[in-house]
């Protein structure tokens, strides 16, 4: 993937392209480090509904997801606000909480249903 076809072909090749590439670059390296720092946030949220509601990793990561589609809350921000909770930091918003616990007792439910008959 190269960062350069990003910009335009038209622009002269007299540095302005130059400083082109490097803010696209720039941009590009500013993404990768906000995802990273995100994806860490999401894997320490999940280790503690893991260890808190002994679920599986999946499940947890589903459990996450519902809270933030429910809440309208980006996914990375309630994994920062479960992190805080676990490390005794804040409490947890009572919509968030109330929405973690609904969603962790539907995926319980779901994985303690028996299997279907085949």
């Amino acid at each position: 993937m190269t960062t350069s076809s990003r910009v335009p072909r038209h622009l002269p090749d007299d540095g302005t392209r130059n400083a082109a590439v490097a803010g696209c670059l720039e941009q590009e390296n500013a993404q990768l480090r906000h995802a990273v720092f995100s994806h860490a946030t999401v894997d320490q949220a999940l280790g503690v509904l893991i260890a808190v509601h002994r679920i599986a990793p999946a499940i947890g990561f589903e459990v996450l997801r519902e809270v933030s589609q429910h809440t309208n809350i980006k996914l990375h921000t309630v994994a920062e606000m479960v992190i805080g909770w676990a490390l005794g930091q804040q409490p947890l918003p009572e919509l968030v909480g109330h929405e973690l616990g609904e969603a962790v007792q539907r995926r319980s439910r779901h994985d303690d249903a028996p299997d279907p008959p085949q």
